[in-house]
């Protein structure tokens, strides 16, 4: 027995992690009490990640469909096949027949990015999707418009500020998203403690409101006119901070002119609160010593993502908290990744069959696969799945099972025989986080304390499972590409041994390359206490000269990139206002997220589903429920235009009256994971839309929060 230590590879913080290690068999997973940063803590969802590792239902050996069933087959065989399959393709449809998606997990796989852009480059695949369409690339998007970057993502300085402002979060449950820190809820109640004055802006009193802070409690998807509103009622009360706008921010006259459609009086009928406290709230925040913002995906994945987080920013530019202590802050970390993020292109759209789009860091818009597969022109006819599970995560799930059906090639790479997996011609078993060698890279550049760390795989690949790079390298080899396995003289029947998986040090050549801006190294980390390197803190008044991209090194506070955007956003609330005028009655559905469910890949965890997390009931507030004569456990029926669920109603009354709210992740009742599948529930993306018009045309952000639906008994 030996003890190994790790990390956590669930969400950004990356959680230290000590691992008790019998022969090839992981005994137990405990919290790493000697990690410098994460000292300790770890959810019980990153513990939980054991189980997954353990899970007899995960995958274990390449499959390939015959019939209307799988086979095992040996990975030469699966190599061979798909190469020669994706040949046929492109030789009868051309290379834009075949298109990627990779999914959430591939952010914390260090040696997969670069692993899947060779694979991509080299077989000239250009139509690419991502899951991060379907929650954050309204930041990528907002960044690179505002800052010259899409990798600039200055965080809340939480342990310094007077006034801490959050929108769409809750960190009780999701450890917060483009704030890597350790413990977010302990941060919350010292600052709480030291008397900062902490808001939520949430349609639902969610899980980390109390104790904490207050709830400014707003409808659905209308955040942005909040802020907006904010912005209207400082400049109207002379609370810009001119001096600090002269000196760093650009179209300043431009950010006024467009604030000055949202008084808080035009806008409190939408937003749900009144102008008077739109107005307080915008007063306490620029009265503070200091103020800090953050937004996350309950904002993001509305309709208009993109200008709250220009907004947002604007909040803390127009008060002169941004780069200083006790606002927002760049967080460098181990490498510079602003300067890597620089925009290239003025202009990011291209003309298409589907008109005007643009990729996002690479990606397409996820609401756009369907009608790429259905289209009757240059459709895709294969697909490249990767660490994803589109059928339960992307929206129109029934229309989209359609299209996946469609195609002449799907291979999926995953831990899981998903849904996605279901309708696959090849299945490909790859390791979890704990049989392969990483370092915590994903919350690079937005860390609340930085650090670096290192960890090999615990235990070697059991089965037949390998990691993505190896079976990406094995794909390119079968199809005569240069190959991470050229002059191993290794034949097949060795190459797909257990015992041939190259040493992931030598595809660390990259990272190393990071590493060496913070003179550190992945050996030189191997020789520290728990493989980690702490970094230097957070230092402020060094954004403008250092770090920001714009070719002015000022902030853009009108980007002419979201010119389109701001003529939208005025049609919306038109549409909006004419709704509540007309005294219209309309539910918007939001999605809720627990501390039971981990996006679709944790569905199959049994700890989990406990006695009240058995499947994921329709939350109502009373007052809906009973004016639709529903009560505690009715059956309803949850219907729009994109389609119809069944589920059961759950009261809470913290949510906004007029909003219901699910939780997303469920509905793997067509899978080959066991608890999944004994305990569906139902899929929420069901309900979404999918399509031209169904995201954000600035950031291909799907829009998924604030859903229109109706209600109804089920019988």
């Amino acid at each position: 027995m030996h003890k190994v230590h790790t990390f956590c590879r669930v969400c950004e913080p990356s959680c230290g992690l000590v691992a008790e290690v019998d022969g090839e068999k992981i005994i137990s997973l405990k919290p790493d009490r000697d990690h410098p940063v994460s000292a300790g803590y770890a959810c019980h969802k990153g513990l939980a990640t054991l189980e997954i590792h353990n899970d007899p239902d995960r995958l274990s050996h390449p499959l390939v469909r015959r019939g209307k069933d799988f086979e095992q087959c040996s990975w030469t065989e699966a190599a061979v096949g798909i190469s020669s399959a994706l040949k046929n393709i492109q030789d009868q449809y051309g290379k834009e027949s075949v298109a990627s998606y990779t999914g959430n997990p591939l952010a914390f796989n260090t040696l997969a990015g670069p692993a899947i852009s060779s694979f991509l480059i080299k077989n000239e695949i250009r139509k690419n999707f991502s899951s991060g369409t379907q929650d954050c690339t309204n930041k990528f998007a907002g960044s690179e418009a505002m800052f010259g970057s899409s990798t600039i993502h200055p965080i809340p300085d939480i342990h310094n500020t007077d006034f801490l402002l959050l929108f769409g979060t809750n960190p009780r449950i999701s450890n917060m998203s483009f704030v890597s820190i350790a413990d977010p809820m302990n941060a919350l109640r010292e600052a709480k403690k030291r008397g900062v004055d902490i808001r939520f802006v949430d349609p639902r009193i969610n899980d980390s409101v109390k104790g904490i802070g207050e709830i400014v409690h707003v409808n659905p998807d209308t955040d942005v006119y909040l802020m907006a509103a904010m912005l209207h009622h400082l400049d109207r009360s002379q609370r810009f901070d001119e001096a600090f706008l002269k000196e760093h921010g650009d179209n300043v006259d431009a950010l006024r002119a467009f604030i000055a459609q949202y008084s808080p009086a035009r806008v409190a009928g939408v937003v749900g609160i009144s102008a008077q406290e739109i107005e307080a709230l915008a007063n306490d925040f620029a009265s503070a010593s200091s103020a800090a913002v953050h937004m996350s995906t309950g904002v993001n994945m509305g309709r208009q993502g993109t200008l709250a987080y220009w907004l947002l920013f604007m909040l803390s530019m127009v008060t002169g908290n941004f780069d200083k202590v006790g606002g927002n802050l760049y967080s460098l970390g181990f490498y510079a990744a602003a300067k890597a993020g620089k925009s290239g292109r003025e202009d990011p759209y291209f003309d298409s069959p589907f008109g005007q789009m643009r990729k996002i860091r690479g990606a397409l818009p996820g609401n756009m696969m369907a009608d790429m597969m259905l289209a009757e022109e240059n459709p895709i006819k294969a697909m490249v799945v990767i660490s994803g599970n589109p059928l339960i995560s992307v929206g129109d799930s029934e229309r989209l099972k359609k299209a996946f059906s469609s195609l002449e090639l799907l291979i999926v790479i995953d831990i899981y025989h998903n849904a996605t997996a279901e309708l696959a011609h090849y299945v490909l078993p790859a390791t979890g986080m704990y049989e392969r060698e990483d370092i915590n890279l994903c919350g690079l550049g937005m860390q609340d304390r930085p650090f670096v760390q290192y960890t090999n795989y615990i235990v070697p690949p059991q089965l037949e499972r390998k990691p993505e790079w190896w079976i990406l390298g094995r794909l390119e080899q079968a199809s005569g590409f240069d190959s991470i396995f050229d002059d191993k003289g290794l034949d097949d029947k060795e190459l797909d041994s257990k015992e041939s998986i190259v040493k992931g040090s030598d595809l660390f050549g990259r990272t190393d390359h990071m590493l060496r801006q913070s003179h550190l190294s992945i050996e030189a980390l191997k020789e520290m206490p728990s493989n980690t390197a702490v970094l230097p803190g957070i230092q402020s008044g060094t954004f403008f000269t250092d770090w920001i991209q714009t070719e002015s090194q000022r902030v853009d506070c009108c980007p002419s990139l979201l010119s389109e955007s701001r003529i939208e956003c005025e049609r919306l609330f038109l549409e909006s206002n004419a709704n509540i005028e007309a005294d219209a009655v309309q539910l918007k559905m939001i999605t809720r997220r627990t501390n039971y469910m981990v996006n679709s890949w944790f569905h199959n965890v049994k700890s989990l589903k406990r006695k009240a997390q058995l499947s994921n009931p329709l939350f109502m507030h009373p007052e809906d429920a009973r004016a639709r004569n529903l009560g505690e456990g009715s059956r309803v029926q949850i219907k729009n235009n994109n389609g119809a669920i069944v589920s059961t109603v759950a009261l809470d009354e913290g949510l906004k009256l007029g909003t219901v709210a699910l939780t997303h992740g469920w509905g793997n009742d067509e899978t080959r994971m066991e608890t999944a599948k004994k305990f569906a529930g139902v899929n929420a993306n069901i309900l979404l839309p999918s399509g031209p018009g169904s995201y954000e045309k600035i950031s291909n952000q799907a829009f998924m929060t604030g859903i229109p639906v109706d209600v109804e008994v089920y019988s």
